[in-house]
């Protein structure tokens, strides 16, 4: 489905494309209830008014989106936002491109955003992140025809071209070494459980605790912030039987965990190993400097960047794997205490 113009709007309302540019932009030239007209159809069809110049002329916007859907405080501290949007500018730079970023709370906003962007001209394509397991966002852009690459597990980008790395693999790493190093009582942090990538850690975590003869391992799902990782830290540290090693899905998470252990009296890694996901400064910068699983992520957005602009130039792109992020053993892992010590 192509965006709506002037002419759809003049052939709809049996008018020419000049009395339509001047209903639209509130300018002498047609009566009030042409006006109203016009302004109702371009509704109907998602046009918007502020973007009449662009429509007139059908040139690009030399734009790209993103909509960010987590907490406005996470991309402020969270490094994998940064670095990924670093990647994707080095592109956009070398084609005059600008990035339009909007942070939103819901998937909702997201999908409205996307169509108002498009309707109105301001983007040429847009990234879609943190993919569902069930995405609405899929069918919503795939119904405008709004260009779109989707940075997660192809499986679940309703055949959008995808840019992903395979997270499962990542996940069986981590295991298998800490496994190998004698840990029987493996918990995880992970993020939103209804994120693609979170699903497909969950399934490969209880896949590979199975194989590597390890008691299911612990989840708790939380929204990737330092404040919830602390909490869900807490909670497992104090219970009963609780973990000889815990798995992080961020780094920030994992960072607020080493002062949870000290609150608690435990040394970081005599008796509790962490791990991190996304090496960072942050994992580096702490001591003991933090086990953490490593990829390129400016590279990923430099991909991602690539592929949607080639989208955009009516490109037939196909899905990208990335490999995936190797385990790194630094300072935060060791073989888990000895029996009875706590």
């Amino acid at each position: 489905m192509k965006r709506p113009t002037m002419a759809d709007i003049a052939r709809r309302a049996g008018v020419s494309k000049v009395a339509v540019s001047y209903a639209l932009n509130d300018q002498p030239g047609v009566s009030e209830a042409t006006r109203a007209s016009i302004k109702s159809i371009a509704e109907e069809l998602g046009w918007r008014p502020n973007s009449a110049a662009r429509a007139l002329t059908g040139g690009r916007a030399q734009t790209v989106g993103l909509v960010v859907r987590r907490p406005a405080r996470t991309l402020g501290v969270e490094p994998f936002f940064m670095e990924f949007i670093s990647g994707v500018e080095t592109v956009l730079a070398e084609h005059a491109y600008a990035l339009m970023l909007q942070m939103v709370t819901d998937q909702e906003q997201e999908i409205e955003i996307c169509r108002r962007w498009w309707g109105e001209r301001r983007v040429d394509g847009v990234f879609l992140m943190d993919l569902q397991t069930d995405d609405d966002r899929v069918g919503a852009v795939r119904e405008v025809g709004l260009p779109a690459v989707a940075i997660g597990p192809p499986d679940v980008a309703g055949g959008l071209p995808a840019v992903w790395s395979d997270d499962g693999e990542s996940v069986r790493e981590i295991v298998r070494y800490l496994a190998a190093l004698g840990h029987r009582r493996i918990a995880r942090v992970a993020g939103p459980a209804a994120l693609a990538h979170t699903a497909v850690r969950d399934a490969a975590l209880a896949e590979v605790c199975r194989e590597a003869g390890v008691p299911a391992a612990t989840v708790v799902h939380t929204d990737y912030t330092g404040d919830e990782g602390a909490r869900a830290a807490r909670a497992l540290l104090i219970a009963p039987e609780r973990p000889t090693a815990i798995v992080f899905d961020n780094d920030i998470m994992a960072v607020a965990a080493l002062s949870v252990a000290q609150e608690l009296g435990l040394s970081i890694p005599a008796d509790l190993s962490v791990v991190a996901w996304d090496e960072s400064p942050l994992t580096q910068v702490v001591r003991p400097t933090l086990s953490a699983v490593s990829r390129d992520i400016p590279a990923y957005g430099v991909r991602s960047a690539t592929a949607l602009l080639a989208l955009i130039d009516g490109e037939d792109i196909d899905s990208i794997r990335e490999g995936y992020a190797h385990f790194v053993p630094r300072g935060s892992t060791a073989p888990p205490p000895e029996p009875g010590r706590r």
